[in-house]
């Protein structure tokens, strides 16, 4: 099957893009959200339910992660899911599945957190959709790639750090001003700082905080304790010899052996060269298996 994509620093976007594995999964359930609720199998009131609210999450607190499924209207959950179309795959395939999903929940908890911390500006509304999640995508992208293009209006060629640098910028300055159009502009800025500050500082600040709640503590000993091997000598050993009188003694046998023949050893001279020669047996038998460990 063949592919219309374009080209864009090593990454291949476009449609046909083989669609990853979460990517999919997210796409099905939001849009299936989206048209359940119209058809009444998703009970009403689903927006007061799922949604998110300062006021409201201590008595709804699973509303921080559903939040990020429910969708107010058509152009809303299609432009969310169109990024992540465009967006999700790429990243999936080079971090894979488990970081990828871990880092969408992570964002969309932080544009959470940011309407926590600026409750102030955003008053009691309810906040819903994927948008939070979709901007730590864009700019994971952007870190990533930043030179590939993004077609603004499918139109337009700008690098993505410089359009994710300009929609942060639009997003903190209507956050700031707090634009009354009905987007959540501090979910958005919420995204993009969570989504940076865990791709540059994730690693730090987990194990900071491993370091604080999980202090080292000595193991156990499991089960009897063993006594230490002793540390090996590292003088060489020496095979053992005979002292000098046993040498003379062996010596002056093997010249009568020599001379006279095995028949004129006495009773002791042959109990004496068996003493020599198992000693000799044992000391090399000793020696091979030393070579083998």
């Amino acid at each position: 099957m063949r592919r219309s994509a374009y080209q864009t620093g090593g990454v291949r976007l476009g449609h046909g893009f083989p669609m990853s594995r979460w990517v999919l999964r997210l796409m099905i359930a939001n849009f299936a959200i989206f048209l359940l609720m119209p058809m009444r199998l998703v009970p009403v009131g689903a927006i007061e339910w799922l949604g998110f609210s300062v006021p409201g999450f201590l008595t709804r607190p699973w509303t921080v992660v559903t939040y990020m499924f429910v969708h107010g209207g058509f152009m809303h959950v299609f432009m969310n899911m169109l990024a992540l179309f465009f967006f999700g795959p790429p990243l999936e395939q080079k971090w894979g599945s488990r970081f990828f999903l871990r880092f969408y929940l992570v964002t969309g908890l932080g544009a959470a957190a940011f309407s926590v911390l600026l409750y102030s500006l955003t008053g009691p509304t309810i906040m819903v959709g994927a948008s939070g999640a979709i901007f730590g995508i864009l700019v994971a992208f952007a870190l990533n790639w930043p030179d590939a293009k993004i077609f603004l209006y499918f139109v337009f060629p700008v690098p993505a750090k410089w359009f994710v640098a300009a929609l942060g910028a639009f997003t903190l300055l209507s956050t700031v001003q707090g634009s009354a159009d009905g987007v959540a502009h501090w979910a958005h800025l919420g995204g993009l700082v969570t989504g940076f500050v865990y791709l540059r500082f994730g690693e730090r600040i987990g194990r900071l905080a491993h370091g604080v709640f999980y202090k080292e503590r000595p193991v156990p000993p499991r089960g009897r304790a063993r006594r230490a091997a002793p540390p090996p000598d590292p003088t060489p050993r020496r095979r053992p010899r005979p002292d000098g009188d046993a040498l003379d003694e062996v010596d002056r046998i093997l010249d009568k052996i020599r001379a006279s023949g095995m028949d004129s050893l006495s009773a002791r001279e042959r109990a004496f060269l068996d003493a020599v020669s198992r000693q000799y047996q044992q000391t090399q038998g000793t020696r091979k298996k030393t070579r083998t460990h």
